[in-house]
């Protein structure tokens, strides 16, 4: 049978797994939502691999408390190359449900896409590995290994740490990260490479405690105010990234080009609002750096007569 024929077989039962894992709530921070979720999430995940020749797919817990799917499907030929499937079960909180146009744990069709906390990043995806192994059956002539991590939406670093110390788990000649994207709706694409990311924190500290700004505003450094001049020396004026030492910012897009008005409704810009850097927009999203300040600890503001001069702020 041809495979897209087989994959139009599988779509009923792909939608019906979807739907059934986006119901779980598997956020990753018991804050907010309850650890058993995640866990359901992660035997939901075990046992359908199981389900499709990893019959070896087991959790492991990794050093940050959350379990991984692992397991390996091994094809005729030893010395064929291995491909490792990676994907995560674990998802963001919804934050407001009343913001959401449809429930963020019910999977809704909508304009013939399917919509849910998961559904593209990475429940999907996971589903998506499950049609494919369906449909390829035993046709399939490379060994397969399958790591489907539990943390990686909280970035606490369960895996990372869980690969340094079990190396030879995760070795392979080729990997599948399936949660990429495409261009468009209708254009499949194969991402080769993608920026690499690295956090910073950074402190700055000033005085030994909060001080009233009508009292010693003026002469007293202010933590904040320095804070925000460190951070917009990141940038030029035209937003393109000022970090110089290992970031090249000057390199051309030679692949398909991105629409800037497309790039703005995917987006949601603003109208007026103008986009970013000296380069076009595929040249800032595919070959450029990209420099995101992701938040600022301050205290809060609590009321009008609340005058503080900041000792000590992070960004």
């Amino acid at each position: 049978m041809d495979p897209r024929e087989r994959v139009a077989q599988l779509m009923p039962q792909a939608h019906s797994e979807l739907a059934e894992l986006v119901t779980i709530k598997s956020v990753a921070d018991p804050r907010q939502f309850p650890p058993e979720e995640c866990q359901r999430a992660a035997q939901w995940v075990r046992d359908r691999y199981a389900q499709t020749g990893f019959t070896d797919a087991r959790l492991e817990e990794t050093p940050d408390g959350s379990m991984v799917v692992l397991g390996t499907r091994p094809c005729a030929d030893p010395q064929a190359p291995t491909v490792l499937l990676y994907a995560h079960y674990d998802v963001q909180p919804p934050l407001d449900d009343k913001a959401w146009r449809t429930p963020p744990f019910e999977l809704t069709e909508v304009d013939g896409r399917w919509y849910g906390r998961g559904a593209a990043d990475c429940k999907g995806n996971i589903v998506m590995h499950l049609a494919a192994l369906r449909a390829l059956g035993e046709n399939i002539p490379v060994n397969l290994k399958l790591v489907v991590e539990g943390s990686e939406e909280q970035g606490t670093g369960g895996l990372e740490a869980f690969v340094a110390s079990h190396p030879d788990l995760f070795r392979a000649d080729a990997i599948l990260v399936c949660d990429t994207g495409n261009a468009a709706v209708g254009s499949p694409a194969a991402t080769v490479s993608l920026r690499g990311m690295v956090n910073v924190v950074v402190t700055v500290e000033a005085l030994t405690s909060e001080i009233h700004s009508g009292m010693f505003g003026g002469p007293a450094p202010d933590a904040l105010a320095a804070l925000v001049t460190i951070l917009g020396s990141l940038c030029d004026p035209h937003g393109n990234t000022t970090v110089t030492t290992g970031l090249e910012n000057s390199r051309r897009w030679a692949g398909a080009a991105y629409d800037p008005e497309q790039f703005r409704r995917d987006a949601g810009v603003l109208d007026g609002v103008s986009l970013l850097g000296d380069g076009s927009v595929s040249d800032m999203l595919w070959s450029r750096p990209a420099l995101t300040i992701l938040g600022i600890d301050c205290p809060p503001w609590s009321g009008p007569r609340r005058q503080s001069s900041p000792g000590r702020r992070r960004g």
